[in-house]
């Protein structure tokens, strides 16, 4: 029996610092990825590791190309995207990762900053499909979906996982 071998008081002194490690282990983005990538191994239909640094294009209801570049952060509780472009930045408000009908799906909110200070902020959605790609075998992971925005424009986001390494900068200015 545990209760002779250890009081239950001590039992209750230790389960602070037990929950303590065990918030740290899923928020703290090194470990988190470490038990991600071993979990994954066993189980293939875990949803994929988003980290890393991104590169694609966000291509206009009017057909314009924009050249996109995006750094992924992602624990087992949250997920945050920086996308730049050569005019403005994105940072995240909401994301949701889900898998719907079997299918790894990343809802994301955010507010575009503008790089000219005469233009407004403005907010928008996008449901990104996530995917291995299938234009580059070397990039493993492609996330697209179309967006719109508060100001009624209306477009598709491309990005293709270039790096697994969050160190890199993406920004254009």
């Amino acid at each position: 029996m545990i209760g002779h071998e250890l009081p239950l008081v001590r039992i209750l002194s230790i389960a602070p610092y037990v929950a303590l490690i065990i918030i740290l282990c899923m928020t703290t983005n090194l470990i988190a990825r470490n038990i991600w990538k071993i979990w994954s191994r066993f189980d293939s239909s875990l949803y994929p590791d988003l980290n890393g640094t991104w590169e694609g294009e966000i291509i206009t209801d009017q057909g314009v190309s924009i050249p996109a570049r995006a750094l992924v952060r992602q624990t087992s509780i949250l997920t945050q995207i920086d996308l730049h472009t050569e005019t403005s930045k994105s940072v995240t408000l909401e994301t949701t990762p889900v898998v719907e009908s079997g299918q790894c799906k990343l809802y994301y909110t955010y507010r575009s900053k503008p790089k000219n200070p005469d233009w407004s902020q403005y907010t928008g959605s996008t449901i990104f499909d996530v995917r291995a790609s299938m234009e580059h075998p070397h990039r493993p992971l492609e996330l697209s979906g179309h967006y719109f925005t508060d100001r009624r424009t209306v477009g598709r986001v491309i990005l293709r996982q270039v790096d697994s390494k969050l160190a890199k900068d993406v920004s254009y200015y």
